[in-house]
């Protein structure tokens, strides 16, 4: 990738790192990189979550995409997987999601969908990046009736959970689920779609004010989910991010149901049903070596990826597989979604729930997992590339997993999205485990920061 893309779009601290300078640049080079072999007027339409910068670089991506003629619908506050869906279903050529997903409230992001609702290739976002940078701009600004007109939907919120409460049967009467909306995306569609599929709900974290997204709430913070839970009389409780891509949940007694616990569940729900293609669970090379060991004595495989829900994606695409996903709760269910749809997931394992007849404690305690220890490490840019390029690092890498006498793993890598080099450790022996990746983490900290 180069230097405006990461993992998940372009992202930054709002205003200054993703300024509306660079925000009206995106919108005109991403109009005319994925409209350019249409020939009718291009359409965009454009979703935002609820932090206050949302509505400046809505602003400024709006100015972008008019300004090379073409015509935008704004959604408003949505999750970043309704924008995926209904790019299609409002037959838009783009699809754009300003959102920095779990980030603190001063970041925010740009993620672009084609026309499909698919994320963008490397390839086209390198090309889309490449117009940015350069001095040469193959576009042609517009002016008059050729400019791009501003539409608003009024049907966005209803559309999109109508599609999510289509993909189970029957509904989810006779549960009590908490619900920590992370003050964010979830905010404006969460409500409405357990009204409509009957569950009893308390919901958490709903009430965003532009400053308040994933302020201690939703998946990164689950402490007042887990508090409400301890007061008893419910089945699950369910954390979305800011952007509502992906889900985390608790069972009955607080205890954490991760994104590996999720595919286990889900994967043996389907595999049961004949509708595992392949007999596969795509998983990132992050997933828990529990979730491989599971899925062996299910009968089922894991086919691993790198880090992030685009790669887990492609190979899902590729060949054909039906579900995947990552630990931290991106989970694609690729009949109904061409994203992690944190909202989808939940109604996906709720429905397990109440159709099983088992609780959400005994479907999760079948993958039991390996205690891994994770440690982040601030790196900039610089840190990053030194980390990279440093083969003592790499050598460290090494002695630290031969340490743990192959009954484990060592996985070091920087972040695609955050200012951060992450350390996990993975092992039979919790004690072991956490001392490995405490004490890698502080001999590369101290490396890089020389």
């Amino acid at each position: 990738m180069g230097r405006l893309f990461g993992t998940d779009g372009v992202r930054g601290v709002a205003g200054t790192e993703l300024s509306c300078e660079l925000a009206m640049e995106l919108g005109r080079a991403a109009a005319f990189v994925l409209t350019k072999h249409v020939s009718h007027r291009p359409k965009v339409i454009i979703g935002k979550d609820t932090r206050i910068s949302s509505d400046m670089l809505e602003g400024a991506l709006l100015a972008g995409l008019c300004s090379v003629g073409a015509d935008v619908e704004i959604l408003g506050v949505v999750p970043t997987p309704a924008v995926a869906y209904l790019v299609n279903r409002y037959d838009a050529d783009m699809g754009v999601m300003i959102s920095a997903s779990h980030n603190p409230v001063e970041y925010n992001g740009i993620k672009l969908f084609n026309h499909e609702g698919y994320k963008l290739s490397d390839s086209i976002e390198d090309e889309i990046e490449a117009i940015i940078l350069g001095e040469h701009k193959p576009y042609t600004l517009t002016d008059g009736l050729a400019l791009g007109r501003v539409s608003h939907s009024q049907k966005a919120v209803e559309d999109y959970v109508s599609h999510l409460l289509g993909t189970i049967p029957g509904d989810l009467s006779g549960l009590r689920v908490a619900v920590d909306c992370a003050n964010g995306s979830a905010s404006a569609t969460a409500g409405l779609l357990f009204e409509k599929c009957g569950a009893a709900v308390t919901f958490l974290h709903n009430t965003p004010d532009g400053g308040n997204i994933n302020l201690n709430c939703g998946s990164t913070h689950m402490d007042s989910l887990r508090a409400e839970l301890q007061k008893g009389g419910y089945d699950a409780g369910v954390a979305y991010d800011g952007d509502a891509d992906r889900c985390l949940m608790l069972d009955s007694q607080g205890s954490l149901v991760d994104g590996d616990q999720v595919l286990a569940i889900v994967g043996q729900h389907l595999q049961q049903q004949g509708k595992l293609p392949g007999g596969a669970l795509v998983v990132t090379i992050l997933s828990n070596m529990g979730l491989t060991a599971f899925a062996k004595e299910q009968g089922m495989t894991t086919v691993a990826t790198k880090v992030g829900d685009r790669y887990v994606l492609e190979e899902m695409r590729e060949n054909g597989y039906a579900i995947g996903g990552e630990q931290s709760g991106h989970t694609i269910f690729l009949e109904h979604a061409t994203t992690g749809d944190g909202e989808l997931t939940s109604l996906q394992v709720l429905h397990i729930v109440k159709e099983s007849g088992k609780s959400l404690e005994t479907l999760a305690n079948q993958m039991k997992k390996y205690p891994q220890q994770s440690v982040n490490i601030k790196a900039d840019a610089a840190q990053k590339q030194l980390f990279e390029s440093d083969p003592e690092i790499q050598s460290q890498v090494q002695k630290a997993e031969d340490s743990l006498q192959g009954e484990g793993r060592i996985i070091v890598r920087v972040s695609g999205t955050e200012p951060l080099i992450r350390v996990l450790a993975e092992g039979k022996d919790e004690t072991k485990t956490r001392e490995t990746a405490t004490a890698l983490a502080s001999w590369i900290e101290q490396r890089i920061k020389k």
